[in-house]
């Protein structure tokens, strides 16, 4: 039998506790109702016998004090919430005991905020990882060492794995469980919990705010213009002479204070907005294009693609239609 440890961070998200209990407990239902006998030992640790979650909303009872553990195989460390500090300072405790466990073989998943936990251990320097798309530019800064996928939903790193945003780590889970038992009970469980199983990435849900959270005037200048005239044809030495800065100095130096070459950020700015119109309005394909400033439309749909994983139809369809509602 497998042993499941789900640790209970302070600030931690009450559902990514409960979730991956109730699916890895569901497997076991499923399991036995198949004639196996169940493979996963479920158990709630902490650092104390009570955690208060919510402004003590919701009040969490281990199973286990993290001293008591002597052996687990996967650990789940779930999402964190609220102020980033506060939350690693309040879960020091956890990092010796994650490493510990790790160093005698067990696996560890961490689920959306649940990364900074995991890579403030530095199990996952030089190692590829995912959390939440709006968190991405304080990990990259707080963890250089970490290699942060943008837009994955599921990061698999030689037993250390992570998911995306939010509802992400539901694929993530059953990537486990398929892991760890086979593809039919993933696909039972799937189909149980209604989850699309093979969603590869947050892309789709991503939304560009711009990174402005520098203190780099001339390439906050840069950035307000390329905000205000994105449906023009903007080019970088354009950009630089409006600056007064050489190309290099201004390329380098935009791409310091926004993590974005200028090109990735004209081409963000304009995706932004195109979004913006096929959620909003009943504009076609071309119109559109044509209103964020792009004349080619294979460029505009390559660039699109890459920027949320959709085509500007598929992302057309999947944002700008009504929700049915069953009338009783």
């Amino acid at each position: 039998m497998k042993h499941v440890s789900i640790l209970i961070p302070e600030t931690a998200v009450i559902e990514a506790i409960a979730d991956p209990r109730y699916l890895f407990t569901a497997v076991n239902e499923f399991l036995q109702a198949s004639g196996k006998p169940p493979l996963f030992k479920v158990e709630l640790v902490g650092m104390t016998k009570e955690v208060r979650l919510n402004n003590s909303l919701f009040s969490v009872h281990v199973d286990k004090l993290l001293h008591e553990v002597e052996h687990t195989d996967l650990i789940f460390v779930p999402a964190i919430s609220g102020n980033i500090g506060y939350a690693m300072e309040a879960n020091q405790d956890l990092l010796p005991w994650i490493i510990k466990q790790h160093a005698k073989g067990a696996e560890v998943a961490s689920l959306c905020m649940g990364a900074f936990l995991l890579a403030a251990t530095g199990l996952l320097d030089g190692r590829k990882c995912s959390t939440h798309w709006l968190f991405a530019n304080q990990f990259r800064e707080m963890f250089p060492e970490v290699e942060l996928v943008d837009g994955s939903i599921i990061t698999d790193a030689q037993g250390l794995y992570s998911s995306g945003g939010a509802n992400s780590y539901w694929n993530l889970l059953l990537y486990l469980v398929e892991k760890h038992t086979d593809r039919d009970t993933a696909i039972l469980a799937a189909k149980y919990f209604a989850i699309d199983i093979d969603r590869e990435s947050q892309l789709a849900f991503m939304m560009f705010q711009g990174q402005k959270g520098h203190e780099d005037a001339k390439i906050k200048k840069a950035q307000e213009f390329i905000d205000g005239n994105y449906q023009e044809r903007i080019t970088v030495d354009q950009l630089a002479d409006m600056l007064a800065l050489g190309r290099r100095s201004f390329e380098r130096r935009f791409k310091s204070a926004t993590k974005n070459t200028v090109i990735e950020y004209i081409q963000r700015v304009k995706i932004e907005a195109a979004k913006r119109s096929f959620e909003s309005s009943r504009k076609n394909i071309t119109e559109v294009m044509f209103d964020v400033g792009y004349t080619d439309t294979k460029s505009f749909r390559d660039v699109f693609k890459k920027i949320t994983g959709l085509t500007p139809i598929e992302y057309r369809n999947k944002y700008h239609k009504a929700v049915p509602v069953l009338q009783v």
